[in-house]
Protein backbone atom coordinates (compact mmCIF):
# COMPACT_ATOMS: atom_id res chain seq x y z
CA UNK A 1 0.00 0.00 0.00
CA UNK A 2 2.89 2.37 0.75
CA UNK A 3 4.36 1.89 -2.73
CA UNK A 4 1.07 2.73 -4.44
CA UNK A 5 0.58 5.79 -2.25
CA UNK A 6 4.11 7.06 -2.85
CA UNK A 7 3.73 6.51 -6.61
CA UNK A 8 0.44 8.43 -6.53
CA UNK A 9 2.02 11.29 -4.60
CA UNK A 10 4.89 11.40 -7.09
CA UNK A 11 2.54 11.38 -10.09
CA UNK A 12 0.39 14.14 -8.61
CA UNK A 13 3.43 16.27 -7.76
CA UNK A 14 5.00 15.78 -11.20
CA UNK A 15 1.74 16.58 -12.99
CA UNK A 16 1.20 19.62 -10.78
CA UNK A 17 4.68 21.00 -11.42
CA UNK A 18 4.35 20.39 -15.16
CA UNK A 19 1.00 22.21 -15.31
CA UNK A 20 2.29 24.98 -13.05
CA UNK A 21 4.97 25.80 -15.62
CA UNK A 22 2.45 26.07 -18.50
CA UNK A 23 1.62 29.51 -19.93
CA UNK A 24 -2.19 29.43 -19.54
CA UNK A 25 -3.95 30.42 -16.34
CA UNK A 26 -6.37 27.49 -16.24
CA UNK A 27 -3.44 25.08 -16.43
CA UNK A 28 -1.72 26.95 -13.60
CA UNK A 29 -4.83 26.65 -11.39
CA UNK A 30 -5.13 22.91 -12.06
CA UNK A 31 -1.38 22.51 -11.41
CA UNK A 32 -1.67 24.27 -8.05
CA UNK A 33 -4.60 22.05 -7.12
CA UNK A 34 -2.73 18.86 -8.04
CA UNK A 35 0.34 20.00 -6.13
CA UNK A 36 -1.74 20.76 -3.03
CA UNK A 37 -3.35 17.30 -3.27
CA UNK A 38 0.12 15.74 -3.41
CA UNK A 39 1.23 17.66 -0.33
CA UNK A 40 -1.97 16.73 1.52
CA UNK A 41 -1.47 13.05 0.74
CA UNK A 42 2.17 13.31 1.88
CA UNK A 43 1.14 14.89 5.19
CA UNK A 44 -1.63 12.31 5.61
CA UNK A 45 0.79 9.45 5.01
CA UNK A 46 3.08 10.75 7.77
CA UNK A 47 0.51 9.60 10.35
CA UNK A 48 1.05 5.94 9.40
CA UNK A 49 -1.20 4.06 7.03
CA UNK A 50 -3.54 1.92 9.10
CA UNK A 51 -6.82 0.27 8.12
CA UNK A 52 -9.69 0.10 10.64
CA UNK A 53 -7.67 1.71 13.42
CA UNK A 54 -9.35 4.39 15.55
CA UNK A 55 -7.72 7.85 15.43
CA UNK A 56 -8.28 8.62 19.13
CA UNK A 57 -7.93 6.70 22.36
CA UNK A 58 -11.05 5.00 23.64
CA UNK A 59 -12.14 5.72 27.24
CA UNK A 60 -10.89 3.02 29.54
CA UNK A 61 -8.80 1.48 26.79
CA UNK A 62 -5.23 0.48 27.18
CA UNK A 63 -2.55 2.94 26.11
CA UNK A 64 -1.05 0.77 23.38
CA UNK A 65 -0.09 3.36 20.80
CA UNK A 66 0.55 0.78 18.09
CA UNK A 67 -3.20 0.16 17.80
CA UNK A 68 -4.10 3.79 17.04
CA UNK A 69 -3.40 6.19 14.25
CA UNK A 70 -2.10 9.70 14.77
CA UNK A 71 -5.01 12.19 14.47
CA UNK A 72 -2.77 15.25 14.03
CA UNK A 73 -1.99 14.66 10.31
CA UNK A 74 -5.68 14.04 9.65
CA UNK A 75 -6.60 17.35 11.29
CA UNK A 76 -3.83 19.15 9.39
CA UNK A 77 -4.99 17.72 6.05
CA UNK A 78 -8.61 18.63 6.75
CA UNK A 79 -7.57 22.20 7.52
CA UNK A 80 -5.34 22.30 4.44
CA UNK A 81 -8.19 21.11 2.21
CA UNK A 82 -10.43 23.95 3.40
CA UNK A 83 -7.70 26.56 3.03
CA UNK A 84 -6.71 25.17 -0.39
CA UNK A 85 -10.30 25.37 -1.62
CA UNK A 86 -10.56 29.00 -0.51
CA UNK A 87 -7.22 29.87 -2.13
CA UNK A 88 -8.26 28.21 -5.39
CA UNK A 89 -11.49 30.20 -5.45
CA UNK A 90 -9.61 33.45 -4.76
CA UNK A 91 -7.03 32.59 -7.41
CA UNK A 92 -9.77 31.93 -9.98
CA UNK A 93 -11.41 35.29 -9.27
CA UNK A 94 -8.09 37.13 -9.61
CA UNK A 95 -7.33 35.34 -12.88
CA UNK A 96 -10.78 36.12 -14.30
CA UNK A 97 -10.32 39.80 -13.46
CA UNK A 98 -6.87 39.71 -15.05
CA UNK A 99 -8.37 38.16 -18.19
CA UNK A 100 -11.00 40.90 -18.27
CA UNK A 101 -8.35 43.63 -18.08
CA UNK A 102 -5.83 42.14 -20.50
CA UNK A 103 -8.10 40.17 -22.86
CA UNK A 104 -5.90 37.07 -22.72
CA UNK A 105 -5.41 34.16 -20.34
CA UNK A 106 -1.65 34.08 -20.77
CA UNK A 107 0.07 34.28 -17.37
CA UNK A 108 2.14 37.35 -18.20
CA UNK A 109 -0.68 39.05 -20.11
CA UNK A 110 1.05 38.87 -23.48
CA UNK A 111 -0.03 36.55 -26.21
CA UNK A 112 2.87 35.02 -28.15
CA UNK A 113 2.91 35.88 -31.87
CA UNK A 114 1.30 33.29 -34.07
CA UNK A 115 3.50 31.82 -36.74
CA UNK A 116 1.05 30.96 -39.51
Amino acid sequence: MELILSAGIGALAASGIYLLLRPRTYQVVIGLSLLSYAVNLFIFSMGRLRVNAPPVLEPGGAGDLLRYTDPVPQALVLTAIVIGFAMTALFLVVLLVSRGFTGTDHVDGREPPRGD
